[in-house]
Order: structure tokens, then C-alpha cells, then sequence
């Protein structure tokens, strides 16, 4: 019957955890706790703090098969062992679905059976032991804070395990005596060899066996996990209990909550599964989107309201979204495959919003395959770049996102209900341009602004990018080259007493888009010299004003002269295009 139930103690939560008498529903959120919290979790506790109570959904007959179910994670690792492993529960007993106090009760299963990985400092990214090392939890069983050292007074803390060797007591450096705390689980219940035996085979202190026995107490005695059942067996109301309870809130996004009615609704995938492989299968690609991207690619899509609202996932959006998904997905990893070849990362695409209408385009025209590569729609590719690095210039994306992504999409249809795509042969730029309000000619101050961008920051790539458009950017071939070298600055700082500062020197004024083999053999030739070289046997005029090169004397002794040169074909350029 639904309604509070008899209080249970830490104990017997965690043995219904491992026997799967809980689960998590598949709108649940992943585990986002940081050590540290966990460590505070533990802390309180053993104060006699309450941890609030939780809401439990007991799931009976065919709803067992109506949603998919999880299983606790166990074994955390940062970045790369997040997602909960799917049960089935097919021909399972009754079971309870937890739809609130995931969070606390993972903390605790993973402080008394798990384990918790974090990445250490200045360490590869690359998963490994070295860089990602197993630690366990434990206590600190010699001493606890005093007030003035901190506001917790037990010290928890995860230990990595090449420190502890995993033993059920270890003794680091400065002699404090650290008890694994998983281990108070088997001490409890073996007749055998108990806490009282464990005390007498390490000697411990009397203060040392005092906050061992009030561990065992907080695990073993203390009635702490207070929850309410809900019994009903109706799906929706499970997802609206669940939204209602979260949607006010600090820990969990409105973006959790709308992916949480979008994994409930799909029938025949498993949506947090497909959109979670998404994501990493782009971050192999070198960008880093969220769910939060592939959510507002399905208003974008779908929807007449690109607003990111729960009113918008209904079921007859999300039952459209599931038939058409192999087709999203796929247009998603063609658009981001597009990206790659433009030579952008996760560092210089400086707005994943402004990707959404190439998306629409990919998709609603049926042109995704492969549109990276082929050779027919090379036209449209180029298209596609001038625009988006034009946009991203301008930062047109900004704090109004929604506003401009409503404004873009008029350009391909004015009917969102029927998803139909005008008639377009190319990639429709004047018509986005035009539909998105903010969108002007730029001038020279704005241009000039560009032109001191700095070398290696997020924008410089697609300044450079438009400006040397021929570079072989599909295979990452290029090198941001200093045309006077890098290593001649102190020397025109001293010439010069301090005329021409670092901000100009290492600016676009000074940067060329180079083959990185060129680049690397240019090195730090001064700029005449490097250009001697390269013109042997060419045309110098050719070949300057390809790379966008006064013809001026190149001593640093001639740097302003130089640079003022050098502006005046950079913002002619550089008007073309934008404009």
C-alpha cells in the first residue's frame, strides 16, 4: 500500500541493492557525486545527521516490462565508467524502482562495496590505472577533526589502492590507522570472527574500537533510510512523480528532466543507450556535445518550438523522434564528420548551436551520407563553411540561442508541422542571413578587432581558415605560423622600445595558414629569407599575394610598415567574405 514504510536500516538497503530488489528506471539521471560528497555523506552519519527520506516505486506484474531498468553502479571511473549497466526483468520478482535517493544510496554502495576512480593530476586523459587509479574508502580510525580544522569530524577518505593494498587496515606514513569500511558489512555477520575480534588482533586503542563501534551502528542498528512507496502501476504517473519531485531541485537539470520523459516514452530502443553512444561516438570524433545538443536537435527537427520545454516532449513527438532516430543519428555523426573535415575541434567550434541548421539541411534534404566526402556535393561543403565560420565570427549564437535558431529554420520551411524543406540547391546562406535579425554587413572596426585576435585562441582557426581556404584542414595539415618568426619578437622590442607590442606580433597581423611540413621547415627563418626560398623558381607576386603578403621590404626594421600594409588586404578580404 502506498504510504510511508517502516524505516530500514543502511544494512539492509545495500543487501536489496545487491540482490536487485532495487533498480533504477531508465529516466533516472546517472551518479554525478564527487568523492568528496561522498566522504560527507559518511560523515554525517556517523553524526547522526538524517539524510532525508527517498521515494521508492514498487514495480509488480506487466510494468516490469514497461520501462528499462538499471542496476547500481558499483565501480566508478571518471570519464570513462559512468553509465549503469540495463537488467532484464523478464520472469524477476517484484521489485522497487528508486525514483528518489539514487544519488545517496549509490554513495553509499559504492563506499561499502564499490570502488571510485578519479583522474590525478597532470595525468592522460587515456584511461589507466596510473591515471585513473582504483580507490576505496576509507576511515581514519587514530584521530578525528576538532572544529577549528574543519566542519566534518570523521575523516573518510578514498585511498588509492596501490597506497593501501586494499587491506582491511592500513597504516600509512604517519602511523594513522585507516579502516576499509566495506569491511564492517562481513565483521558484523560472521559468528566467528567479529568487530571485538578484529579489535584484539590489530591492538586497537580504546579510541580507535569507540568510532569502529559507532560504525557499525550507523550500518548495522541505526533505522536511517525512511521512504515512501508508490504502488500505482501507471508509467506516466511513475514519470510525473519523478518530475515533480526533481524539477525544483539544485542537482538535476531541466535538460535531466526532459531526457527522463524522452527514455520513458521510447518503446522499442533503448534511448538512454542510443543517445549516450551518440555522444561518445562524436567525442571519438574530437567534440565534446551533451545530451542537452541531441535534445534541441530534435526540437529543432521536429518541433515548432525550439524552446527546450517538458510540454514539448509528449508522447506523439517522442514516438516521431524514436521511427526517425537511426536517420538523426546518423545525420548527427555526418554533420559532426562534416565539421572534422572543415578542420574545426571541440576548442574552436565556439557554438554547437550554430551547427543546427547545417543538421536541418543534412537531414530534411536526405543528403547525409557521406556528404563529408563526396565529390558532388563539394559546392554545397563550401557553402556550408564560409557561413558557419561566419557565423561563429560573429558570434550570432549567443545569449538569444533559441531566438536565432527559431529565426534560421524560416529560411527552410515555414510549415515545421509538416517538416517540409523549400526547394533549395544549395545551402540556403542569404536566406538564413536575412531571417536572422542580428545579421549586418560588418565593417572595418569590426574587422580590425578580428585582425588582433591572438594566435592558438578559439577564434583564430576560423579567421585563418577563411582567409587560407585551400589548406588540406580534412587531415589536420596545417600549422598558425608567425610570418616574422616568434623568436625575432625581443629582438624588434628592443629595436623598436616597446612600439609594437606582444598583442600585435602574436595577432592575425602576423599569422599565416601554412602546410605544417612547410611550416616545419620554415622554422624561425626570417620572413625575406623564407620567402627567397620559396620563390626561386616561382612567381614572388603570385606567390605573396597568395599568402596574403605585402610586397613591402620584410626587416623588422620595416615591421610597421609592414603591418599597416598587411591590414589593408587582410580587411579587403576579409569584407568579401563576411559580407
Amino acid at each position: 500500500m502506498a504510504g510511508f514504510q517502516a524505516p530500514i536500516t543502511i544494512h539492509q538497503a545495500i543487501d536489496r541493492i545487491r540482490k536487485n530488489e532495487y533498480l533504477l528506471p531508465a529516466f533516472q539521471r546517472e551518479f554525478v557525486w564527487s568523492s568528496d560528497q561522498i566522504e560527507k555523506l559518511f560523515d554525517s552519519l556517523m553524526k547522526g545527521y538524517p539524510i532525508s527520506s527517498m521515494l521508492f516505486w514498487k514495480v509488480k506484474g506487466e510494468t516490469k516490462t514497461d520501462f528499462r531498468f538499471y542496476q547500481f553502479l558499483k565501480q566508478f571511473i571518471q570519464y570513462n565508467r559512468t553509465h549503469n549497466d540495463s537488467i532484464s526483468t523478464d520472469h524477476v520478482n517484484d521489485f522497487y524502482s528508486i525514483l528518489d535517493g539514487q544519488q545517496r544510496l549509490t554513495a553509499l554502495f559504492i563506499g561499502l562495496c564499490g570502488s571510485y576512480a578519479y583522474k590525478e593530476y597532470r595525468r592522460a586523459f587515456a584511461y589507466s590505472e596510473w591515471s585513473y587509479p582504483t580507490r576505496h574508502l576509507y576511515l581514519n580510525i587514530s584521530k578525528t577533526y576538532t572544529e577549528e580544522e574543519s566542519d566534518r569530524k570523521f575523516i573518510f577518505s578514498f585511498l588509492n589502492k596501490a597506497d593501501s593494498k586494499e587491506k582491511d587496515l592500513f597504516i600509512d606514513n604517519e602511523s594513522n590507522k585507516w579502516f576499509r569500511i566495506g569491511r564492517i558489512l562481513s565483521l558484523h555477520q560472521d559468528e566467528e570472527y567479529d568487530l571485538y575480534d578484529f579489535a584484539e588482533e590489530y591492538k586497537l586503542s580504546k579510541e580507535s574500537k569507540k568510532i569502529l563501534k559507532r560504525l557499525d551502528k550507523v550500518i548495522h542498528t541505526d533505522l536511517i533510510i525512511n521512504y515512501y512507496e508508490e504502488d500505482d502501476q501507471k508509467p506516466d504517473k511513475a514519470v510525473n512523480i519523478f518530475v515533480r519531485i526533481n524539477s525544483g531541485g539544485t542537482y538535476l537539470s531541466f535538460s535531466d528532466i526532459l531526457m527522463s520523459i524522452a527514455v520513458a516514452n521510447w518503446k522499442e530502443k533503448d534511448a538512454r543507450n542510443e543517445i549516450y553512444t551518440l555522444v561518445d561516438n562524436i567525442g571519438c570524433k574530437g567534440f565534446n556535445i551533451s545530451k542537452d545538443y541531441v535534445l534541441k536537435a530534435f526540437l529543432f527537427l521536429y518541433h515548432k518550438d525550439v524552446r527546450s520545454m517538458i510540454t514539448s516532449f509528449n508522447n506523439g513527438f517522442i514516438v516521431k523522434i524514436e521511427e526517425n532516430w537511426e536517420k538523426i543519428r546518423n545525420s548527427i555523426l555526418s554533420l559532426f564528420d562534416l565539421a572534422k573535415s572543415f578542420g574545426l575541434t571541440d576548442y574552436t567550434l565556439t557554438s554547437y548551436n550554430a551547427t543546427l541548421p547545417i543538421l536541418y539541411y543534412l537531414y530534411h534534404k536526405d543528403i547525409y551520407e557521406d556528404f563529408a566526402t563526396k565529390k558532388c556535393y563539394e559546392t554545397e561543403r563550401e557553402s556550408i563553411r564560409r557561413w558557419l565560420f561566419s557565423i561563429l565570427l560573429r558570434k550570432t549564437f549567443g545569449g538569444q540561442g533559441d531566438a536565432v535558431l527559431t529565426q534560421a529554420r524560416r529560411a527552410f520551411t515555414n510549415d515545421i508541422e509538416t517538416k517540409l524543406i523549400k526547394p533549395l540547391n544549395d545551402f540556403p546562406v542569404k536566406e538564413i542571413n536575412t531571417e536572422i535579425k542580428k545579421i549586418t554587413d560588418v565593417g572595418d572596426d569590426f574587422i580590425e578587432e578580428l585582425l588582433l585576435t591572438q594566435k592558438d585562441s578559439r577564434y583564430s582557426f576560423p579567421i585563418l581558415a577563411m582567409l587560407y581556404p585551400d589548406m588540406d584542414y580534412k587531415n589536420n595539415n596545417f600549422h598558425q605560423d608567425h610570418l616574422h618568426p616568434a623568436s625575432t619578437y625581443d629582438q624588434l622590442k628592443q629595436e623598436h622600445k616597446d612600439k609594437f607590442g606582444w598583442t600585435v606580433y602574436n595577432s592575425i597581423l602576423n599569422l599565416q595558414m601554412l602546410d605544417s611540413n612547410v611550416n616545419m621547415s620554415k622554422n624561425a627563418t626570417p620572413l625575406g629569407t623564407w620567402i627567397i626560398e620559396q620563390t626561386k623558381n616561382k612567381d614572388k607576386d603570385r606567390f605573396i599575394e597568395s599568402h596574403l603578403i605585402p610586397n613591402v621590404d620584410y626587416s623588422l626594421d620595416n615591421f610597421d610598415n609592414f603591418i599597416v600594409e598587411r591590414k589593408k588586404i587582410l580587411i579587403e578580404k576579409l569584407k568579401n567574405i563576411l559580407n
